[in-house]
């Protein structure tokens, strides 16, 4: 069946409808189609600062005031580059500074990683305890090895000591002199080692003594790497 077309009134109604319609459709294809040069007006700032660290900014960066920065647009290619704001003067400070702050980072991080170690080889106060024991015991046999030798010279001695009395007021044999320096300079050496073992005995304590200080505020919840160093001799 065919249509009859649209005449007269029904001709007037529909061309209406699409002069109504005209400022609803106008709007939405504009806020569709965004304006052409929007992106490309933003800028991306990135720069390497001296310790390597990659940064990225909407703006100029502080950090690498020193540094060259480049710009990018937001498809990633370059527009143009930053040179360093400072003079060579400013700029040497301000790379002695960023160097300083590069070996206090540094610091912190070995700080961090020997509390943590500290933590992991000591979880509590008796196996903190049981390595000092094993420190000390090492040091007092290496006391009685020197001890006990020196009880030996002792015994060597006698009869180079018993042989010198027939040259009472006379010169000593030459052998015989060198026999008795021999054993007096054993003696000394022996002497001397078992001070220093003395000595390492009072060291050994007074790294655990520092040790277990640290430990204690650590075990309590202490933040690793925010105690500062350990003092130990």
């Amino acid at each position: 069946m065919r249509h009859a077309p649209v005449t007269g009134r029904w001709a007037l109604r529909v061309a209406g409808l699409l002069i109504a319609l005209m400022p609803i459709a106008a709007p939405i294809k504009a806020e569709a189609q965004p304006a052409p040069d929007a992106k490309k007006s933003i800028s991306i700032y990135t720069c390497t600062t001296l310790d390597g660290r990659k940064l990225t900014s909407d703006r100029p960066i502080a950090e690498c005031s020193g540094r060259e920065q480049r710009i990018l647009n937001t498809d990633g290619s370059q527009r143009a580059t930053l040179p360093p704001a400072l003079s060579p003067e400013e700029m040497a400070l301000h790379e002695a500074h960023e160097r300083q702050l590069v070996a206090e980072r540094a610091a912190q991080k070995d700080a961090v990683r020997r509390d943590r170690t500290l933590m992991l080889r000591f979880p509590n106060q008796a196996a903190h305890q049981r390595a000092r024991a094993a420190a000390l015991d090492d040091a007092n046999k290496a006391r009685l090895i020197s001890e006990r030798r020196i009880k030996d010279l002792a015994l060597e001695r006698k009869p180079l000591t018993d042989e010198a009395e027939f040259y009472k007021n006379r010169q000593l044999p030459a052998k015989l002199k060198q026999q008795l320096d021999a054993n007096d300079a054993s003696v000394l050496a022996q002497q001397q080692l078992i001070e220093n073992q003395k000595a390492e005995l009072v060291r050994i304590n007074t790294r655990y003594d520092a040790e277990l200080a640290r430990l204690k505020k650590l075990w309590n919840g202490a933040t690793p790497g925010s105690l500062g160093p350990i003092d130990t001799p």
